[in-house]
């Protein structure tokens, strides 16, 4: 068995947590899948696994080359795939990364349609509002809200979202009355953390006017500053996608619809300093096709 054919068991072994599970998806036989670990292993010098009653494991050492071939693997297939001009055949392992709330109302219930087109892809979705480092995570391709700070990025702009001041019936029962942006000063607001001392720009009829929220509660995640809102701890300005069935049930309500807000962008973005992989194209094939059937402001 050549070094890359060892390097493609690996990988197998490591993802599927056995060396007898790694034969049946290689359709070898077990022995030969236990061999070219074992080889590679020798021509490294370090052990790559540890094995034990309870099944596989990789090693330290074995988690940073795994890390590394995977993506040698990944971009062998990806290579083949672009060989035949199809995307048909893509296979191996997907790594997207997308906001918590976006990820969970607007691109989860709506997998089933890419797993179908592209049935040997394995997707691995990470759930997380950091702005992760795709490289240094082994991200493939990733769903970003809002601006993109970084210039080196490799992104392509799906569509743009609209903003509104979001609140619940009862909490504006409760509240003064909310006629005119510069209101919002003497309402409770709940904002992200890192959205200390933004200023927001309302605009209406060519007139702009610019006001700060006064905010007790600051939440690190989108799922904190909708659990806020819901339990009628303040109004927030957020994305209409996120409080998209809230808004169809009246469960929340938008304020100040007179006024216009400046729309929230979203992105799909690359690994820089890498050719972007045929798996992480299809995927940003689908989150257009996605967008293009939905309308941004109804998201």
């Amino acid at each position: 068995m050549d070094r890359l054919q060892a390097m493609i068991t690996f990988v197998r072994v490591v993802e599927s947590g056995s060396f007898s599970a790694a034969a049946r998806l290689m359709r070898l036989g077990q022995p030969a899948v236990s061999k070219a670990v074992a080889q590679l292993e020798r021509q490294l010098g370090v052990q790559l696994l540890l094995r034990s009653a309870h099944g596989l494991t990789p090693t330290d050492a074995g988690q940073r080359y795994f890390e590394r071939v995977a993506r040698i693997v990944a971009d062998a297939e990806d290579a083949d795939a672009a060989a035949r001009d199809s995307t048909v055949n893509l296979r191996g392992r997907l790594r997207v990364a997308v906001p918590t709330t976006f990820g969970r109302l607007q691109i989860v219930p709506r997998l089933g349609v890419f797993l179908q087109e592209h049935p040997r892809l394995d997707v691995d979705v990470e759930l997380d509002d950091r702005r992760v480092d795709l490289v240094a995570e082994g991200i493939d391709v990733a769903i970003r809200v809002g601006p993109l700070h970084d210039s080196a990025m490799i992104a392509r702009r799906l569509g743009q979202g609209r903003r509104s001041v979001i609140a619940t019936p009862a909490y504006l029962k409760n509240a003064q009355a909310l006629e005119t942006p510069e209101d919002l000063g003497v309402h409770q607001a709940v904002t992200y953390t890192r959205d200390n001392a933004v200023k927001y720009i309302f605009s209406r009829s060519g007139k702009e006017v610019s006001v700060s929220l006064h905010a007790r509660l600051h939440l690190s995640a989108a799922e904190g500053i909708r659990a806020a809102v819901l339990a009628d701890l303040g109004l927030t300005i957020a994305a209409d996608w996120m409080f998209q069935p809230e808004l169809k049930t009246g469960a929340v309500v938008r304020c100040l619809t007179s006024w216009s807000l400046p729309p929230v962008d979203l992105w799909v973005i690359f690994p820089s300093g890498r050719l972007t992989s045929a798996k992480a194209r299809a995927f940003s094939d689908f989150m257009t096709r996605l967008v293009e059937k939905i309308d941004m402001d109804q998201m």
